[in-house]
């Protein structure tokens, strides 16, 4: 990744997020860097996306859909109704205008973190997985399960991850954004089998 420093775009996240944010945000490059050293993938690239992936996220929703309306940025139904949802796709526009990030692989990393989406590259599972497992985590059903599997299979630890985020917010009766079904959808028919 030429032209970039990763130092700089540190100190700026550290300025723009609250502690607590800034504390699960290099949680989150961390784990990211660390899944990619055991998944042959990218580790600056990893790192990048990880530390970006919330850039948007202390932005009140209000700014956020301005952004959305001047940069003709679609916005779903489920997100008008729920507009901390666009925090993943001004995240996304965020690192490539404020930050210069071009590189397509690290944009769709951060726009797709929190739904994921059919086909994700290496680098955008990685980032979705990170996300969920890094060490501030605490909360989440099956984490430490989740946590070794990461390191042996990306593809299955995905899957659980859709899974048990879909079984909590039905549970909860939360809104689900039609992407993530389509995301759980897309795998299971992929690995041929339920994961339990």
């Amino acid at each position: 990744m030429k032209n970039v420093d990763v130092r700089k775009i540190r100190k700026k996240m550290e300025k723009s997020l609250d502690s607590k944010r800034f504390e699960h945000t290099l949680g989150v490059a961390y784990t990211a860097s660390a899944l990619a050293m055991c998944h042959q993938a990218d580790i600056e690239k990893a790192q990048i996306a990880g530390l970006l992936h919330d850039c948007a996220k202390c932005m009140s929703n209000e700014k956020k859909t301005d952004i959305c309306e001047k940069h003709q940025i679609p916005v779903t139904d489920i997100e008008k109704h729920n507009p901390f949802l666009l925090h993943a796709k001004v995240g996304r526009y965020l690192a490539q205008k404020q930050f210069h990030i071009h590189d397509e692989d690290i944009l769709n990393a951060i726009m797709n973190h929190t739904t994921g989406r059919p086909e994700m590259s290496r680098l955008e599972k990685i980032i979705y997985i990170a996300d969920y497992i890094e060490p501030g985590r605490k909360q989440a059903p099956g984490l430490s399960k989740v946590r070794r599997l990461a390191f042996q299979d990306l593809d299955r630890a995905l899957l659980k991850i859709l899974k048990d985020t879909l079984d909590y917010l039905q549970s909860i009766d939360s809104p689900i954004d039609p992407m993530t079904q389509k995301t759980y959808d897309f795998y299971i028919r992929e690995a041929g089998k339920v994961i339990h």
